[in-house]
């Protein structure tokens, strides 16, 4: 008896293993370097200041003119229009090489 339970238990053991695999796979592959991305996200929207060139989630390319808790005034060309975006939506900096 002693022995058939200790391999029930052995392979229910290994009928767990591929679960955790795959968890395991899932975590390194997908959940980390989403967690990456996000908090070089939010160092990137902690350290914008007045005259960055920015690239909205909506595609608007502007100069910060002005920023305010949760929201950047934009500087948009050709008119000069002034807009104000939300600030989760800047999705990133413009290179100056990019604004060439």
């Amino acid at each position: 008896m002693a022995t058939m339970l200790a391999q029930s238990s052995g392979s229910a053991l290994f009928g767990l293993l591929p679960l955790i695999a795959i968890f395991a796979i899932f975590y390194v592959m997908l959940i980390m370097p989403q967690q990456k991305r996000q908090k070089k996200w939010q160092e990137m929207l902690s350290a914008l200041k007045n005259g960055d060139k920015v690239v909205t989630s909506g595609g608007i390319r502007g100069t910060i003119i002005s920023l305010r808790d949760d929201a950047v005034q934009l500087r948009v060309p050709p008119d000069n229009l002034r807009i104000e975006v939300a600030r989760s939506a800047v999705t990133g900096l413009v290179n100056p090489e990019e604004a060439k």
